[in-house]
């Protein structure tokens, strides 16, 4: 990439966590495709149609472009991809139907944690198994979930208790969730229950949230309005980061801030700028806003006084292990970054001939990871470099440098 300012009216997709949750209840509700997915998801998104469709029994055609699940000897098989959030969104769910289920899924998915998912499973009378030894894929699901108290930790991924709060409304009896440990990432759990809502589920919490009765015996119904999907707050952060750097561009779908925690992250950057200069750097806790790491870091080193990004230890069990990828990206464009036992410190600058261009042209390392490619691709509008690895992108955001060339990128491929 070859320095060069964003100019004009910009968008984003739409808002994938909410999608993640709305194709789930739309399924539920006898209605397993939304109008609203792109025509070209992206390989997440995709991963929860092709569960959606084993839901379903089949999706006809339609915007998703959903293949159907395939069966074999051993029952409906489902492709999660390199999606964490389809795979621990669903897996109650399928217990819950009864549906005999195998997920497979590749990349870190099969060693990102599952274990409390699983214990919680076989306490309700679920058989799983993980024939891989030492990986969570594939797994196999056999019998129906019966109703009852699910213990859950609240510190190693909200998606746990979302996967729960979905299926517990389809069960004969009332259940009750119970958490341990402070919940991280709580606003993602606040999505899952508006969403729930929006479809006529009945759930109630305790108020530090970490109690939920569940009713059983619901019945998940469309909206009658349609279920309106915002623009993602996550991916959003890339274009607000493009403007931090330099750019000039007007996002024309913006998330409206009241679902997605992701949403702060316009207020981190104005927190980041009001430092003072060569002043201590402000800390930044990423606990409840994981996604944002990659582009608050690549923010920092345009910040007065940087940043301190803390309580994100999480990060290293993403697509990538994001503390170190994120250090990487900056180091290879010769920042000052290192990290921390959860997290990483960023001075502020960079040196002379990384912005004007001397030297080798740094090559970055995508990882696998389709934010550190996003964070990466934003930096290329400010310094030269290359980006190894960009297709990560088509996990959340098949069109991002599309998108970003229309907007004035200087972005070309090279084959190797």
């Amino acid at each position: 990439m070859t320095p060069a300012a964003l100019r004009g009216p910009v968008s984003s997709p739409p808002s994938k966590s909410l999608l993640h949750r709305a194709l789930i209840c739309s399924a539920l509700a006898g209605r397993p495709c939304l109008d609203k997915v792109p025509a070209t998801p992206g390989d997440d998104i995709s991963a929860t149609a092709r569960a959606v469709a084993a839901l379903s029994g089949a999706v006809a055609g339609g915007t998703c472009g959903v293949v159907a699940a395939h069966r074999d000897g051993a029952g409906t098989v489902v492709d999660c991809g390199e999606s964490g959030t389809t795979l621990r969104l669903l897996a109650p769910v399928f217990a819950a139907l009864g549906i005999d289920v195998v997920l497979t899924g590749r990349g870190r998915l099969p060693q990102r944690p599952m274990q409390p998912v699983l214990d919680a499973l076989r306490s309700g009378g679920v058989s799983a198994s993980c024939p891989g030894g030492g990986e969570f894929l594939p797994l196999s699901l056999s019998g129906r979930l019966s109703a009852g108290r699910f213990a859950l930790p609240g510190d190693v991924s909200s998606q746990f208790v979302s996967g729960f709060l979905l299926a517990l409304p389809l069960l004969d009896g009332d259940s009750r969730i119970s958490l341990s440990g402070a919940l991280q990432s709580r606003s993602y759990v606040d999505m899952t229950l508006a969403v729930m809502r929006a479809y006529g589920m009945v759930v109630e919490s305790d108020s530090r949230g970490m109690e939920y009765e569940v009713p059983g015996r619901q019945r998940y119904r469309v909206p009658s309005g349609g279920f309106e999907v915002e623009g993602d707050a996550s991916q959003e952060a890339f274009w607000h980061l493009a403007n931090h750097l330099g750019s000039e561009v007007r996002i024309s779908n913006p998330a409206l801030g009241g679902l997605q925690g992701d949403a702060a992250y316009p207020a981190l950057l104005a927190e980041m700028r009001g430092a003072a200069p060569d002043g201590p750097p402000p800390e930044i806790d990423v606990s409840q806003i994981p996604d944002l790491v990659p582009a608050l870091a690549a923010a920092a080193v345009f910040s007065p006084s940087g940043a301190r990004i803390v309580n994100g230890a999480r990060l290293r069990l993403k697509e990538s292990d994001r503390i170190a990828t994120s250090v990487a990206m900056l180091t290879a464009i010769g920042a000052r970054a290192r990290e921390t036992a959860d997290g990483l410190v960023v001075a502020s600058g960079l040196p002379a001939a990384t912005t004007s261009g001397g030297g080798a042209v740094p090559e970055i390392d995508g990882a696998g990871d389709h934010r550190i490619v996003m964070a990466a691709a934003m930096l290329g509008t400010r310094v030269p470099l290359r980006i190894r690895g960009a297709e990560a992108v088509s996990k959340s955001w098949p069109s991002f440098f599309g998108d970003i060339r229309a907007a004035g990128a200087k972005a070309k491929e090279i084959w190797q």
